[in-house]
């Protein structure tokens, strides 16, 4: 007896169901640590923004497991003149009030500076309860459904501008805000990709299943989010900032004026201190908002545009499903290839950048509207994915280098409020348009060409005069 045993007093099955136990086990627990070296690469893991790159992933899951439930509802599961219908109603219900909402949500956020974590563990609380809402009535499409999925999206859109202000917050030593973006960012891209094909697969099972998915991720996002470090919500130095200052209140420097009576002391107003705004920081990042709004835009117009267009006349050989899917996994790769190469730019001008990508995503989208096809199509959807993802992200850069540093949390907020409104408008265009690909490509192209119209001139008399700041590597 004793020699069937071991030292440790384990008999040879218990051995050998711990062994099986570490064998089962070895794929989940390497998984899990390379994922958290990466995250934690380069001082991230030290500075906290390790946590912050995973929180974004858990993020990005849950949010397309909603998507895939609600578009399997409101798109696929009835005829084109109906889906179309329900969409325009989905826009109506949770678009429009949102487009309201947007503006308020950033000072909201801003009289939250010592409660971010609990901001972001709100908001996915709040979207793993909508979710388990929604999955009574996901699989009839009633108007109950809407109220809870504006829900969603508020939410989504509160946790993106806290996370945007979060930021800052846990750069790691020699790290620039656009890497770190660029960083968080891939992160989301990663985890919705794994995400969608398993939302697809729960869709199988049951339509509510997909949100029942959701709530179990955004469930662990919302446990995840206290664990950042508690500098997150530390507010030290933070003033709110203003998207615009009228011409003539502009603050200016004491040495313009000499202090002497009649002119304005530093940035003062009848005394008290007065927060800058965007413009009293130099054009270049009201004009890289502008550019990016364009992008905004366009992405929200092909989506709901290309989704109803290729439903009805698929892509070449192709059924409309695998159509869909095409475009999708073009501006997926290209928006991932935009936030790479963000990162490797991350010294350049980001004026330039900003032009050069607005001009390129201009440049295809009238070659695509002259010889519309599927590869152009294609091509389009690779293409506003990369600029789009390269331009945010040299915005990202702009704000860095010439908001200072105690209004840059909130004008991060601003800007993300401005761009989802910019989405708003263009998805809107895209489901009023007839199906008509030659027609629909150029209207992206004119979206695209005001934003350079607004945009570019600007963005390339800053590049050339310099930045009176001095530039973020």
């Amino acid at each position: 007896m004793a020699a069937a045993r071991s030292s440790d007093g384990s008999g040879p099955l218990r051995r050998a169901c711990r062994a099986m136990g570490r064998v089962l086990r070895a794929p989940f627990t390497g998984t899990a640590r390379g994922i958290r070296k990466a995250t934690h690469a380069h001082g991230a893991g030290e500075s906290g923004l390790g946590k912050l790159i995973e929180l974004h992933a858990v993020n990005g899951a849950g949010d397309v497991m909603i998507t895939v439930a609600l578009a399997s509802t409101v798109f696929f599961s009835v005829p084109t003149d109906e889906a179309r219908g329900r969409v325009a109603l989905y826009l109506a219900v949770t678009m429009a009030p949102f487009t309201l909402l947007a503006p308020v949500i950033g000072p909201l956020l801003d009289r939250l500076p010592h409660g971010r974590r609990a901001a972001m563990a709100g908001a996915m609380f709040a979207r793993a309860v909508l979710a388990i809402t929604m999955s009574g009535a996901v699989a009839t499409g009633g108007l109950e459904l809407y109220p809870a999925a504006l829900g969603v999206l508020v939410c989504s859109k509160a946790y993106g501008v806290v996370r945007s202000a979060v930021v800052p917050r846990l750069l790691p030593p020699r790290f620039s805000l656009v890497k770190a973006n660029s960083r968080v960012t891939l992160a989301g891209l990663l985890a919705t990709g794994i995400a969608a094909p398993i939302g697809a697969g729960l869709q199988t099972i049951g339509s509510p299943w997909p949100l029942y998915g959701a709530c179990t991720i955004f469930l662990g996002g919302t446990v995840l989010a206290f664990t950042l470090p508690h500098k997150v919500d530390s507010a030290k130095g933070e003033r709110k900032a203003r998207l615009a200052v009228p011409h003539e209140e502009a603050p200016r420097p004491v040495a313009a004026t000499g202090g002497k009576k009649g002119g304005r002391t530093g940035s003062t107003r009848n005394g008290r201190d007065r927060p800058p705004g965007l413009r009293s920081v130099g054009p270049s990042v009201l004009h890289g908002l502008q550019a990016n709004a364009a992008h905004r835009a366009l992405s929200g117009f092909l989506i709901f545009f290309l989704a109803f267009l290729l439903r009805e006349h698929p892509l070449a050989g192709q059924s409309a499903a695998v159509s869909l899917g095409i475009v999708g996994v073009a501006a997926g790769t290209g928006n991932a290839c935009g936030t790479a190469v963000g990162s490797w730019l991350r010294a350049r001008g980001p004026e330039v950048i900003v032009a050069t990508v607005l001009g390129l995503a201009l440049g295809v989208a009238v070659l695509t509207a002259v010889l519309f096809s599927t590869v152009m199509v294609a091509a389009l959807a690779a293409v506003a994915g990369f600029t789009q993802a390269l331009s945010k992200l040299s915005l990202d850069a702009m704000i860095q280098r010439d908001v200072p540093e105690e209004v840059r949390t909130s004008a991060f907020a601003r800007s993300e409020t401005l761009l989802q409104m910019s989405w708003v408008a263009g998805g809107a265009i895209g489901i009023a348009l007839p199906l008509n690909g030659v027609l629909g490509m150029s209207v992206a192209a004119g979206l695209l060409a005001l934003g350079a119209a607004a945009s570019v001139r600007g963005l390339l008399g800053a590049a050339r005069r310099g930045s009176p700041h001095p530039r973020v590597a």
